[in-house]
């Protein structure tokens, strides 16, 4: 039976390694690789041609509309499945007109996942969604123009700094990994024109990107360092 190939993308290893174990009890697909951040993966998917990609949306490296602007440019003809904790229909929307073929939240059931990437391998032009239906049905929300600078999550991590948390404090707190913190903060840095993380904060203020006095969130974090990073 032919195999149908798939690169997994993900910076958490033991999703990996669940998926894989998954995928692998699957007589007609073959996971063939797999990947830790947008560099590794387009090495793998240049190197490897797969069918389909199972990229997670935050990973560390190019921010996912870069990374799959440029599997569509190495391979046109691989499917790419984005899955994600949440269900930003702004972000849905500009990657399905990049030409993915499914967006998945990473609640579906491992049958879900299945079902999804067989549909890719029978071919057709479908489009596989599995989201919020609140997400897709309101109308887009108008443009912040913050937004032309800096992405919401790169304002989410600077709001956070700006409460002197630590890298792995905001990692924890956004549930996402360290590397993906430091990612966005580089982005800040570059957008902003700034060379530290209090200039940045200090610029973001002062552009009204985010509060002057941001109020503190004092929820436990979870695995929270006292070093500061």
């Amino acid at each position: 039976m032919p195999k149908w190939t798939i690169v997994l993308v993900d910076d958490h290893v033991l999703f990996r390694e669940g998926v894989r174990r998954l995928l692998e009890q699957e007589p007609d697909l073959s996971v063939v690789g797999e990947a830790g951040d947008s560099r590794e993966a387009l090495e793998l998917i240049t190197g490897m041609r797969p069918h389909l990609v199972l990229l997670d949306v935050e990973i560390p490296g190019a921010e996912v509309t870069e990374t799959v602007r440029a599997i569509k440019e190495v391979n046109p003809d691989t499917c790419v499945i984005v899955l994600s904790m949440y269900d930003e229909s702004s972000l849905v929307r500009r990657l399905i007109d990049m030409g993915i073929s499914g967006y998945l939240l990473k609640s579906v059931s491992s049958r879900e996942l299945i079902a999804a990437i067989r549909t890719c391998a029978t071919g057709g032009d479908r489009l596989l969604l599995a989201v919020s239906r609140e997400s897709m049905v309101r109308p887009p929300e108008p443009r912040d123009p913050c937004d032309s600078l800096l992405s919401r999550r790169e304002r989410e991590v600077l709001e956070l700094t700006a409460q002197a948390m630590s890298n792995s404090q905001i990692a924890s707190r956004l549930f996402v990994a360290e590397a993906t913190v430091k990612r966005h903060l580089h982005n800040a840095f570059r957008k902003l024109g700034a060379v530290s993380r209090i200039d940045a904060v200090n610029k973001a203020k002062a552009a009204a990107i985010i509060p002057a006095d941001p109020a503190r969130d004092d929820r436990p974090v979870r695995q929270a360092q006292s070093r500061r990073e």
